[in-house]
Parts: structure tokens; C-alpha cells; sequence
């Protein structure tokens, strides 16, 4: 699934590579010598992870059929305007910026607010297409692939355990591993 996953963003315009700039962005004062490699290495951990795949496929499906104006009344209005009162696309994302703890809550509000790389490109519009759930979405993966190096970096002297990232819980609460 995390193939089709990739596929989909590749089809909304988006490398994995754009989003690893998002993390290298955030995090680069705070880990020393942290590389780009380094930062795509833990975006694909994230996508790897069932909970941000069907977030994910779910956000660009409903950004999808919004484009195709297959939304109700109302509905419809606030997908495409990104109205601030919707919320449910910040929402959605939360469930992959906690995939590695509250950690990953601080990159995203910066992330969603200050808008760089991708997510700015994105939200500009030019493309004709509706990306309301996309940009938290990708805000999201970044600030979980931080939170995930955080940990490995600054965190316990364990750091993340390469072998079980879920703290001995062996799989997460949907049944997947690391």
C-alpha cells in the first residue's frame, strides 16, 4: 500500500523528496549534521505506517472529488476555500503528525502556518486543483518524520529502536510493525 501511497502523490505533484526538505528545514538546528537522505529515510518510515496511508488516501480522495465537484452544497464551498472554520482537514492530519509522540505537533503548526517548499507551491493555486487536505497532509508527514528523528537523535539513550519503533509494543494500535 505505501507504493500506491507515493504513487498518489506523485499524481498530485508531490516528490518524497519535497517533503524530506520539509523536515531538513525544521530540524536542522536541532540536529547536528542531519542530511536530506537522512530525512527521506524517515518520511518513507512514516508513509510506511498504515495510519498515514489511509489518511492520506482518504485526504487526496476527498480533495479529488471536491475538484470533480462532487461534494455537497456547503461542503463543497469549504473544501475549496480552505475555510478556516473547516478544520477537519487539520484534523485528519493529526492522526499521522502523533505517530511518534506529541513531538511532531510542534513542527506542524510551523509547518502549517509558515507554508515552505511544497506546501507553498501547492496552495498557490496555479495548478487548478484543490489540495485542502493534501498540504496538512504532507505538513503532517514532515513533522512526524521530525518527531521520529528527534527521538532517534535527542531522545532517550535508546533513541528509536530500528527494530521496534513503538516503544516494545512490537505493532502499533492498527496492527502494523515499524
Amino acid at each position: 500500500m505505501k507504493e500506491h501511497v507515493v504513487q498518489l502523490l506523485a499524481q498530485r505533484g508531490v516528490s518524497l523528496d519535497e517533503i524530506a526538505d520539509l523536515v531538513l528545514e525544521v530540524h536542522r538546528d536541532d540536529i547536528p549534521g542531519l542530511t536530506l537522505e537522512e530525512c527521506r529515510e524517515s518520511v518513507e518510515r512514516v508513509l510506511g505506517k498504515r495510519e498515514a496511508q489511509y489518511a492520506i488516501m482518504t485526504g487526496i480522495a476527498l480533495d479529488t472529488i471536491a475538484e470533480q465537484g462532487g461534494l455537497p452544497p456547503g461542503l463543497e464551498e469549504a473544501v475549496f476555500s480552505d475555510s478556516p472554520l473547516f478544520g477537519i482537514d487539520e484534523v485528519l492530519a493529526l492522526a499521522i503528525t502523533t505517530l511518534y509522540g506529541s513531538a511532531g505537533l510542534i513542527g506542524f503548526g510551523y509547518l502549517d502556518k509558515a507554508k515552505p517548499g511544497v506546501l507553498q507551491r501547492i496552495n498557490g493555486g496555479g495548478d487548478g486543483r484543490v489540495h485542502t487536505f493534501l498540504d496538512d497532509l504532507l505538513a503532517a508527514v514532515a513533522a512526524a518524520a521530525g518527531a521520529r528523528l528527534i527521538h532517534k537523535h535527542l531522545g532517550s539513550p535508546e533513541g528509536v529502536d530500528n527494530n521496534n519503533e513503538n516503544g516494545g509494543a512490537g505493532k502499533d494500535a492498527g496492527g502494523n510493525g515499524p
